[in-house]
């Protein structure tokens, strides 16, 4: 099995063949990691590297093990502390480190567009662990992986995405996947965090009612407030964010159906998800963790060289 692309760069690049194979390889991987040795040669003597350009916590150790589980040798860079922080070049250092014959780079950067960039200057295989508010391919994947394994299939699956649309690169990448999969989606937030042009671009709904978009969907997948990225106030204050946007165990109470919640994390408790929600009975945000295990393994061995 192969993909239709050398690299994972965005799913807006991807095939629906595609992703149904990535979710298929993932859901075998995934067996793999139930047994008592979770560890398989599939990239034995391949060497990658997390090439990570901004902080991450799950993404950067979710693909660590996920290297370690396919039996890859793997080097970590963190740009804080490293010859990045003196002046060199994004170009230079990746050069650098492929002349240690690295097969495969990992790659996080603030910057839109910077995997691709080095897609077209370097050999080895890269994957888009997220960049700047572009897209992030992998967290999609699994989101998506996590939606299949709980109601069987994506199409006709009505999905909310509610929250900071604007800065978010989850859920760009969902959009596209979902589109693509066959499902409905929804947008949903205040004024200012949804793109303007949002509806006509990527053929979403867009709810500014919070709970008019839970009645309306089966999945909410709920984005936590991207402030570092965010240059001016776009709403009051945190507090009211919460008051009139966040999702709260009231407000799911007072909509008789069942909703599944799921959060990319890290979770902002108390301004877009209560706590009582986030670890509620609806709550697959754990199952989202521990599935991009296998969503990270199936994208390595599928772009192996």
């Amino acid at each position: 099995m192969n993909l239709s692309t050398k690299h994972l760069l965005g799913i807006k690049h991807l095939t629906k063949e595609d992703i149904e194979t990535i979710l298929s390889t993932a859901a075998d991987f995934k067996d793999v990691l139930q047994r008592p040795v979770k560890k398989v040669p599939s990239l034995r003597d391949v060497t990658i590297v997390n090439l990570f350009y901004e902080n991450s916590t799950r993404t950067r150790m979710s693909f660590e093990l996920a290297e370690k589980r396919l039996s890859a040798d793997t080097l970590n860079f963190s740009a804080s502390g490293s010859s990045a922080a003196k002046g060199e070049t994004l170009l230079d250092t990746v050069n650098n480190i492929l002349s240690m014959k690295v097969d495969m780079v990992v790659m996080r950067h603030s910057a839109s567009g910077a995997p691709h960039f080095l897609a077209k200057k370097i050999d080895a295989a890269i994957v888009n662990a997220g960049d700047g508010i572009n897209e992030h391919p992998t967290q999609a994947l699994l989101d998506a992986f996590s939606m299949q394994e709980k109601f069987g299939s994506l199409q006709g699956l009505n999905v909310a995405i509610i929250g900071d649309i604007m800065h978010s690169r989850v859920a760009l990448s969902n959009i596209y996947l979902l589109k693509k999969m066959g499902a409905e989606v929804m947008v949903a937030g205040p004024p200012t965090l949804i793109p303007k042009y949002i509806k006509e671009a990527l053929g979403v709904k867009v709810e500014y009612n919070v709970k008019a978009a839970l009645e309306w969907c089966d999945v909410a997948n709920v984005l936590r407030i991207q402030l570092e990225r965010q240059s001016q106030p776009l709403f009051s204050s945190l507090r009211e964010y919460n008051l009139a946007y966040g999702i709260s165990r009231k407000l799911l109470d007072s909509i008789c159906k069942e909703i599944t919640i799921m959060h990319p994390g890290p979770i902002n408790r108390g301004v877009e998800l209560d706590s009582d929600v986030a670890d509620g009975s609806n709550s697959i945000i754990l199952n989202q963790v521990e599935n991009g295990v296998a969503v990270r393994m199936a994208v390595l061995y599928l772009l192996r060289p």
